[in-house]
């Protein structure tokens, strides 16, 4: 599974270790001390949290058949299920099955009788005995008619309706917004710009919505499911398809079945209507389900996995288990993405043409999801308290693909996002990665199972190095293929190949909470020709652990650079080194992989010589923001404008958003490169922030025939600069270049226009606002709502104000369960009730200055007239606002 909302960072934060004091500062001046709550390390929170153990394992699911067709109109499922279960040891008369929010027509056991037919051959016929069974709390309870020994196979078989939208309670969480299995899109059909859609989404117990079973990730089950369905739509399932069969009532049955096992969880279907682009990865099939409309971008938005799955098959020594991989995009998906066994599910935002590609890919959820099929899905955590083991690989998976394919600055990157994920929400929340005591199994998609999962696994690979890394996976995964694990699985593979107790590792990373803070000081010992470099760790001990850190140190010195390695393990700590001189850099962590917010002291020189001398992307990054803190020194300037040149494109980006620091006495030679990159740059974000820069910092008429022809340039990002460039310097112009593509379908360039009309429309500007608020989903929707609220604000129409805060109502209860987005939305409403409830205060007041003076009837009317008018607009609004479901 691959959730978002952990990867919103700031742009310009994005580093190993954040980096808290500034240059120059003495060793205490300038740290931040945070005081934080944790969930699991006091007794107190263990009192207010239950612990969460691994399901106990009474009987095991063998094989699943299910037979299941769909009535669109009440959204109902009408399944068959025929389940083969024996018990996991001990001997039992009952069975449990999750099955939520279903009417359960029959249960009976299947019973099979032999007949000789002669020496050869035996007849077997098969008959229903009715069991008695309880039906409460989503849980079917039956009474077997026999005790089973776990040597005896049972199969039970099940009729019922699955009704997901009656269900009772509805649950989610950041990463999977909604819980109720399966989805009804469009059901009706009646909505033009939508397909008709039926999925599903298990993760985490939500496959029970759908056909019964034991919900749990310990479980593992073969299945095999017939679907019919209008012979119009496309299906897709785990594993292969067996057979389609046309029926006489103009539907089809198609056949998919599963033949290695897997977790409940995983299983999956889909149907719509779909090209299918084939593809293949050695011998095995490989097929992108897209909307017609992107079938001849569907390799652009897919068609590197065949190399992925190379890649990661020979990385990790263990092919690509699965008989074939498809890869699907769901409308209205309450999620990112899922990785059901064979069968990846996307949301809409995948979907992207060759010209929004230019712009941005989610090439890295591809990936993400494809790991998974190693780690989450062949093999499986035990429980939601093991989470980590999926999708801390599944994150780690998105590095590796990126620093194969893309390079090392791109994987730093990339990982630097995620990390500065982590370090966001650790401000809030400090939990163990793997942790017992939780209050609902949701709460386990968070920060830390994905984003510092994936940096624990990277400092573990730099610890044992690559080759004992990778074959301690292959251990792993080869010891537990088709089979649940826990913590320790993992910890005893590495512990075998390297032949180390790795202890203190797991117990300080995955069942610790929190990280170092590292507050770093160096000084040069002339007299004995010694560095010496102080580290202290300054977290807070009483509910974070003392970390042993082993790290490296670069010691740069009259053009040589010497590695030392060394291990922290106190909390003040001091190192020293042979130097026969003051290096001109010493560069602590010289990996740039240790998780921890840092506090250093270098001079404006040191941050200058890292940046010019220093290998790593990370370390590039993290000298520029120091340096724009010293940004008057013309040594730090000279460096930034030096790195609009840098040779990865995202350090060009941030270099170009603290230009304004170092301006002054540098306008034509930012102007004069800024020019440059715009026109010969190769990465469509380094040309826009090219144009947002020039057309916010400079009024040169020159700079107008730049901005004309960057709309003929293939990025949509560009194009939507350029639009809002030329409208910065000729309102009248720009807007009538916005008419001019109000019906590009991409929704940069629709957020372009509807900033142009926020800030220089009229009210005949609204119809664009409703027309375009379809194009945003999910988070890009809280920029609409910020742009339609001070667009309404602007225009000052009553009534157009009423219908937009009508419209904002729509939006919040479609988008109930993203509570961002339903939190920007419910105070956009408020934002223009406070439009009249000023009026109000506004005509009171000058009312009652009137009245103080002489004055006519007619004039007090007025005014009583107007704030009666403002008075009843301000409740309306606020009657929408309190009808938000």
């Amino acid at each position: 599974m691959k959730k978002y909302i952990l990867l919103i960072a700031s742009a310009f934060l994005l580093n190993a270790c954040k980096t808290i004091k500034k240059t120059n500062k003495t060793a205490n001046s300038n740290i931040a001390v945070i005081n934080l709550d944790t969930i699991e390390t006091t007794s107190k929170a263990k009192d207010v949290l239950q612990y969460q153990p691994s399901a106990t394992r009474i009987n095991d699911i063998l094989h699943t058949k299910l037979e299941v067709s769909f009535d669109w109109t009440k959204q109902y499922l009408y399944g068959k299920a025929t389940i083969n279960i024996k018990p996991y040891f001990y001997p039992t008369s009952t069975l449990e099955l999750d099955a939520r929010g279903m009417e359960i027509k029959e249960v009976a056991l299947i019973q099979k009788d032999y007949s000789a037919l002669g020496l050869q051959s035996i007849a077997v016929t098969t008959s229903k005995k009715a069991l008695k069974y309880k039906y409460e709390n989503d849980v079917i309870t039956i009474q077997l008619d026999k005790e089973y020994k776990n040597t005896e196979e049972y199969t039970i078989f099940i009729d019922y309706i699955s009704k997901p939208n009656e269900l009772k309670k509805h649950g989610g969480s950041a990463a999977i917004t909604d819980d109720k299995g399966l989805y009804f899109i469009n059901p009706d059909g009646k909505d033009k710009n939508k397909p008709q859609q039926i999925w599903t989404q298990g993760e985490t117990q939500s496959s029970s919505v759908w056909f019964p079973t034991i919900d749990r990730p310990n479980e593992r089950m073969t299945q095999e499911i017939y679907i019919t369905v209008e012979k119009k739509f496309v299906t897709l399932s785990n594993g292969e398809l067996i057979f389609s069969i046309e029926n006489e009532d103009s539907t089809r049955t198609d056949c998919w079945k599963m033949s290695l096992p897997h977790a409940p969880y995983l299983a999956m279907m889909m149907i719509g209507e779909f090209a299918i682009v084939k593809d293949k990865w050695r011998e095995k099939e490989v097929n992108y389900y897209v909307e017609k409309e992107y079938e001849p971008y569907a390799k652009a938005i897919f068609g590197n996995t065949p190399e992925m799955m190379e890649f990661f098959s020979n990385k990790l020594g263990l092919e690509f288990a699965w008989n074939k991989y498809s890869q699907v995009v769901a409308r209205d998906y309450v999620s990112g993405a899922m990785e059901n066994t064979t069968a990846a599910l996307f949301g809409e935002f995948i979907q992207r043409t060759d010209r929004e590609l230019l712009d941005k890919n989610y090439e890295y959820v591809v990936s993400h999801e494809l790991f998974h099929e190693w780690f989450g899905d062949l093999v499986t955590c035990e429980s939601w308290s093991n989470l980590p083991l999926n999708e801390s690989f599944a994150t780690y998976g998105e590095y590796l693909w990126e620093e194969y394919k893309y390079g090392l600055d791109a994987a730093d990157f990339h990982s630097a996002k995620s990390r500065e994920g982590y370090l966001e929400e650790s401000v809030g929340k400090r939990v163990n990665l793997i942790r017992f005591y939780y209050a609902d199994k949701e709460d386990m998609f968070d920060g830390h199972s994905y984003n510092k999962g994936g940096q624990v696994l990277h400092m573990l690979r730099k610890y044992v190095g690559d080759d004992a890394f990778f074959a301690s996976l292959k251990l792993y995964l080869e010891t537990n293929k088709f089979s649940s694990v826990e913590i320790h699985n993992l910890r005893l593979a590495f512990e075998q190949v390297t032949g180390e107790d790795l202890n203190w590792f797991f117990n300080q990373w995955f069942l610790s909470s929190g990280h170092p803070n590292i507050v770093i000081k160096q000084m040069y010992d002339a007299a004995n020709k010694k560095e010496k470099v102080q580290i202290k760790q300054t977290q807070d001990l009483t509910s974070t652990p003392l970390f042993k850190l082993p790290i490296a140190v670069d010691i740069y010195s009259n053009g040589k650079k010497a590695r030392h390695k060394i291990v922290i393990t106190k909390a003040d700590e001091t190192f020293e080194f042979d130097a026969k001189s003051q290096p001109d850099l010493v560069n602590v962590d010289a990996e740039k992989m240790l998780l921890c917010t840092k506090s250093e002291q270098k001079s404006i020189a040191e941050w200058a010589f890292q940046y010019r001398n220093a290998p790593l992307y990370l370390d590039r990054d993290e000298a520029l923001k120091e340096l724009v803190q010293n940004s008057k020194d013309s040594v730090s300037a000279k460096v930034i404008l030096s790195a609009l040149n840098d040779k990865f494109w995202s350090v060009r980006v941030n270099v170009i958003g603290i230009l304004k620091d170092i301006s002054k006495g540098n306008e034509q030679v930012i102007k004069n490169s800024l020019t440059e990159l715009v026109k010969t740059d190769d990465k469509a974000s380094v040309r826009a922030a090219a144009i947002d820069y020039l057309s916010g910092n400079y009024q040169d008429e020159d700079l107008q025939a730049l901005y004309k022809n960057a709309l003929n340039d293939r990025s949509y990002n560009v194009l939507g600069s350029a639009i809002v460039a030329i409208a910065k310097a000729n309102h009248k112009e720009g807007l009538v270049l916005a008419k001019k593509y109000e019906d590009e379908k991409n929704s940069d360039v629709t957020f372009a226009i509807i900033e142009l009309y926020a800030n220089f429309g009229t009210a005949e500007n609204n119809d664009f606002f409703i027309k375009s608020e379809g194009k945003f989903t999910s988070y890009s929707k809280v920029g609409f709502v910020r742009q339609y609220v001070a667009f309404l604000q602007k225009v000052d129409n009553d009534e157009i104000t009423y219908s937009g805060a009508e419209l904002l109502r729509r939006i919040a209860n479609k988008e109930s369960s993203n509570k961002w987005v339903l939190a920007y939305t419910k105070k956009a409403i408020k934002d223009l009730a406070a439009i009249y409830d000023d009026r109000a205060l506004l005509y009171s007041q000058k009312l009652k200055t009137l009245k103080s003076d002489k004055t006519t009837n007619e004039e007090t009317q007025d005014l009583e007239k107007k704030i009666f008018i403002a008075n009843a607009q301000q409740q309306k609004i606020m009657e929408i606002y309190n009808s938000i479901r």
